[in-house]
């Protein structure tokens, strides 16, 4: 006898007319259409960043409404082949039922999790950097494998990862790296990876086989578009340029191809060097003193730094967001929403990071103020 499975197909219903009311996807079909409307304009191309600008909020409008679209339609499929296994007794279609509803509650809990970003540039583009804690090659190594497992999560996302300035270590990994990703909600997902991540585990650079704890700080900023304003006097910046000493194209370590700012008011010192040209570096290190600067106005404005880089940690034991266990037993475990695995290898070598990830988000929201 087939087991209806009606109940559960009514409660996913509802999940979904829920996650459409916190979407607001009505509204955001209408400025979808308005938004196209004014790409079809004479001109609309005359300002390239603006344009471009315009075009991204629309496709991310777009992405949210065609996948909250495609749940409605599995969700009529599944009522269908529910009804038509349960009149049939047919047992290959309430498999068909069995997948479809799995693949549903996955597309349902990633439109909740998109519900959940509701910050000015959650859905946009992130500039991550992971920057080792105090320690040596042990810490340089430790940041080199964070920068690893982000990689994989990015493939896993189909988000694009580029270097822009990236130091090696003395041995191992990297005295520090930075790296862009462009992708949907990257900024708004990989917020939850901001602050400290310890390692513990046998250290493979001691000869005398001991445990030892290593800490980085992973720092995840937003992308800020053009049309923001950040006022930056260029009185107040110090250029220096030097020669690149990583991947870049033939004339690396030949020209000073290699941009240092410094920003004299705030001491805040941005570097990139992995774009082929001085003039491409010098764009991208702007673009990240853009988002360093406008973060630090924001958060003297309103007080509210929580809200795009969360509380200031140092990079040591008992500020950590996450621990990293090798040794003497294998755990991964979030410290603010107590989610953990012991599939190490899976978070490290794979990127598994949305149940990390996911659980944060849900952590967080359950953590803001009601009504």
């Amino acid at each position: 006898m087939i087991e209806n499975r009606q109940q559960e197909i009514a409660r996913l219903a509802q999940r979904i007319q829920e996650v459409g009311e916190y979407l607001h996807i009505d509204s955001k079909r209408q400025e979808v259409a308005r938004l196209e409307q004014l790409s079809a304009q004479p001109g609309f191309w005359n300002d390239q960043a603006s344009a471009q600008e315009t075009m991204s909020k629309a496709a991310a409008l777009r992405g949210d409404c065609e996948d909250y679209d495609a749940a409605k339609a599995l969700l009529d499929d599944i009522e269908v082949a529910n009804e038509f296994a349960c009149m049939e007794d047919d047992e290959s279609m309430a498999q068909e039922v069995n997948d479809g509803i799995a693949k549903l509650t996955k597309s349902i809990d990633a439109l909740e999790l998109a519900s959940w970003f509701t910050g000015e540039f959650d859905s946009g583009d992130a500039i991550v950097s992971v920057n080792p804690g105090a320690g040596g090659l042990e810490a340089e190594d430790w940041a080199g494998m964070l920068f690893k497992m982000y990689q994989r999560y990015c493939e896993r996302r189909k988000w694009d990862l580029t270097v822009n300035d990236a130091v090696p270590g003395e041995l191992l990994g990297f005295d520090k790296v930075t790296f862009p990703v462009q992708g949907r909600t990257a900024f708004g997902m990989l917020s939850a990876e901001k602050g400290v991540h310890r390692l513990v585990r046998i250290s493979p650079t001691d000869d005398k086989k001991r445990r030892h704890t290593t800490f980085a700080s992973v720092e995840v900023l937003p992308v800020i578009p053009d049309s923001v304003e950040v006022e930056i006097n260029p009185n107040d910046l110090r250029i220096d340029v030097y020669r690149s000493s990583g991947p870049g194209g033939q004339c690396v370590n030949t020209t000073d191809s290699a941009v240092r700012i410094t920003h004299l008011p705030t001491g805040i010192v941005v570097t990139c060097q992995n774009e082929k040209s001085q003039i491409q570096n010098r764009e991208t290190a702007m673009r990240i003193l853009r988002a360093r600067l406008y973060e630090v106005e924001k958060a003297r404005r309103d007080a509210e730094l929580q809200e795009l880089r969360g509380p200031k940690m140092e990079n040591s034991f008992g500020s950590q967001i996450r621990n990293y266990v090798l040794y003497p037993y294998q755990l991964v475990k979030d410290v603010r929403s107590g989610v953990e695995t012991g599939n190490v290898d899976a978070v490290l070598e794979d990127g598994d990071l949305d149940q990390f990830i996911i659980a944060y988000h849900r952590w967080r929201v359950s953590q803001e103020p009601q009504g």
